[in-house]
């Protein structure tokens, strides 16, 4: 079997997704007519030529644009049903997925609305497609604290479908420590906290997002390498790093794949998984990714189903739920 057939059929997980960034430009270009929503675009084809960033930054300035044609329950349905079928043409078969409602309630859309949407999709996919998810409710760290804790509040009808808390959106300038008060409600609420930690920002960010935010796992993390120290406690705590390899070429994290450190991490014994983080925006779904580590950096299938087992370990699945899957990983 093909090494590419192995990524393919291999049943994974996908633990650093934001719902958000999965938008196609087609289901931007059709919601934007629905809605009669003006975009700065005359076709499908521009929107896709202007996924082309120069940083963090850029990316996110198109990426609230974008939100913008989110209006209705369907319209959050049809986001997450793609989504979800994608996992399935994947194999993934589970799936632990961030939101932004700030992104919405910014804009007067409520959490009665993307909330049964996104609620609506899911069901469906674990009823015709096996499919297992869970939501990631995360804050925008370039809004202050105070509308962290108004979005927490806001969320208390919903906390039964929300299994973690996260923090995501422009990294520099805005530290974990920004946020330290409302992770420690969160947490004391009884979720999972995660953080965005380590691309754009420093590794002194990861260190805060462990030592402030008690965090359960660090989204993207790649700058650990920068700290001797904090690389120790990564391994010796195996606190899992989610790590997005097209998403750090397409902003400028890394030049080339090639010079991607996913592998040396992973040799240094670290808790490494490959994501898609914003799929449609950064040239990849989950597989993809893969694919592009495989053709850069010649990852074997060894190294393949390592990277994979590693994110059902690094899951909020029940301990059993985990084991089975990474056995059924590595055994096969």
């Amino acid at each position: 079997m093909s090494l590419s057939s192995i990524i393919k059929n291999i049943p994974k997980a996908e633990l650093h997704l934001h719902i958000e960034g999965s938008l196609t430009p087609e289901l931007m270009w059709r919601l934007a007519e629905k809605h009669s929503v003006s975009l700065p675009y005359a076709s499908v084809e521009e929107i896709e030529a202007a996924y082309n960033f120069e940083d963090l930054q850029s990316f996110l300035d198109l990426y609230y644009a974008g939100a913008g044609v989110l209006r209705d329950e369907d319209d959050f349905f049809a986001l997450m049903w793609e989504y979800l079928t994608r996992c399935h043409e994947d194999n993934i078969v589970h799936t632990e997925i961030m939101f932004d409602p700030q992104t919405h309630t910014e804009r007067d859309i409520g959490f009665d609305i993307f909330m049964p949407g996104f609620l609506k999709a899911m069901e469906k996919a674990k009823d015709e497609y096996g499919i297992s998810s869970y939501l990631i409710m995360s804050f925008l760290r370039h809004l202050p604290e105070d509308a962290a804790f108004e979005t927490l509040s806001a969320a208390e009808p919903y906390y039964e479908h929300i299994t973690a808390v996260g923090l995501d959106s422009s990294e520099l300038g805005h530290p974990p420590s920004k946020f330290e008060r409302v992770f420690k409600k969160a947490k004391a609420l009884g979720f999972k906290i995660v953080a965005h930690a380590g691309e754009e920002g420093p590794a002194s960010y990861i260190w805060e997002a462990i030592e402030l935010l008690d965090v359960d796992r660090i989204d993207h993390g790649v700058r650990c390498q920068e700290d001797e120290a904090l690389m120790d406690l990564l391994k010796e705590r195996q606190i899992p790093l989610t790590v997005c390899p097209l998403s750090n070429l397409k902003l400028c994290v890394i030049n080339d794949m090639k010079d991607h450190n996913i592998v040396q991490l992973l040799d240094a014994g670290l808790l490494v998984t490959v994501n898609s983080d914003d799929p449609t925006y950064f040239g990849g779904f989950l597989n993809d990714n893969f694919e592009a580590l495989h053709q850069s950096l010649g990852i074997d299938e060894k190294t393949i189903r390592t990277l994979v087992a590693n994110s059902f370990k690094a899951s909020f699945l029940p301990q059993e739920q985990k084991n089975q899957l990474v056995e059924k990983v590595l055994s096969a």
